[in-house]
């Protein structure tokens, strides 16, 4: 295979081929497949090991992907009790978790749908999707398109934009799980993270925020200073799955947050426009189909640092947006920065 060249990587249900494009720039090489535009590899020089969960074969991703890399979309994320309202008019949305709210766009959403290979060079991939006036109960039509770009010195850069002919929610996310240490093989919890945020959202017994957005002084969310993920209360370990609140709205390109494998020496600067930063340590990650090193994934082998906007802001009007109208443009970027000590 040539470096930008688009290669089979299996078929769906119905016949329709997916796939997968490699680029490599930077040190870094990353392998990309149609179906939910996710990133299936990612290789650093140096690190014989790979940074993100994923599965050799195209079968598994249907079948037991917990949206490993995929762009999550239309709605990334929980709407609570599946509804919205925009200009005064109702939206019922697919009912995808607990049977009563709605988790990264449905059941059918942008994770589960093929992508175009619209563009790609030997250091970038652009794939778009075109997302159905009604798709998920989501109103307008909606053209969104992803960019991956690796380059600089070790930077994966992810582009998300999205237009829509009539007044909508977007809210799109890369859902990576990265293990920077053994590639999944073992566990995350001492790997040390720092996040820029002062405040985090606290979620109800169905995983919805409470609307509440409480400091992270004196709390377990503080990681405001380097510490590991590990994190226990009377023996039991944190179940992180939590939205960091960055800022009010989208911002320019900053960094909100580090991680370093105390081990392998890699770490990793997480640089986003967006207001907020879903961690999720991946305490029901367990999977019976084998990952990229063959053995299957153990719960916490790997966690997710998705910049996004806050969840269930259509219903928390104080929450950071995500609608977008007609001539409008969702726009935002995500780098994702890998180095050696």
């Amino acid at each position: 295979m040539t470096i930008g060249d688009i290669e089979a990587f299996g078929l769906c249900d119905d016949g329709r081929p997916v796939h997968r494009v490699t680029i490599t720039g930077g040190g870094l090489s990353a392998s990309i497949i149609g179906w939910g535009a996710v990133l299936q590899d990612l290789r650093l020089a140096g690190h014989d090991l790979p940074l993100v969960l994923g599965f050799p074969r195209f079968d598994d991703y249907p079948a037991h992907s917990p949206y490993f890399g995929a762009i999550a979309g239309r709605y990334a994320n929980r709407i609570g009790h599946a509804r919205l309202v925009i200009d005064g008019t109702a939206h019922a949305l697919d009912p995808n978790f607990l049977g009563k709210h709605t988790l990264h766009g449905g059941s059918a959403g942008f994770a589960r749908q093929i992508w175009s290979i619209a563009d790609r060079g030997t250091d970038f991939v652009t794939l778009t999707l075109d997302s159905p006036d009604g798709d998920m109960g989501f109103p307008g039509n909606c053209r969104a398109s992803c960019t991956y770009r690796v380059g600089g010195d070790g930077v994966l850069s992810i582009m998300l934009v999205a237009e829509a002919d009539e007044p909508t929610v977007v809210n799109l996310a890369n859902h990576s799980y990265f293990n920077l240490e053994d590639g999944g093989m073992g566990d995350i919890l001492d790997h040390r993270m720092t996040i820029a945020a002062s405040a985090y959202l606290p979620v109800d017994a169905e995983m919805i925020p409470t609307g509440v957005v409480q400091p992270v002084d004196g709390t377990p969310f503080d990681f405001r200073e380097p510490r590991p993920i590990r994190m226990e209360i009377e023996g039991d370990q944190i179940d992180y799955d939590h939205n960091f609140c960055l800022s009010a709205g989208r911002n320019p390109l900053r960094t909100v947050a580090v991680v370093e494998a105390p081990n392998s020496g890699v770490r990793m600067e997480v640089r986003t426009t967006e207001p907020g930063l879903q961690f999720y340590a991946g305490h029901k990650l367990a999977r019976p189909a084998a990952g990229l090193l063959g053995a299957p994934y153990e719960p916490r082998a790997g966690f997710c640092l998705e910049t996004q906007v806050w969840p269930d802001s259509p219903n928390r009007p104080y929450f950071p947006q995500a609608l977008l109208r007609p001539g409008g443009r969702s726009e935002q970027v995500t780098e994702y920065v890998f180095s050696r000590n």
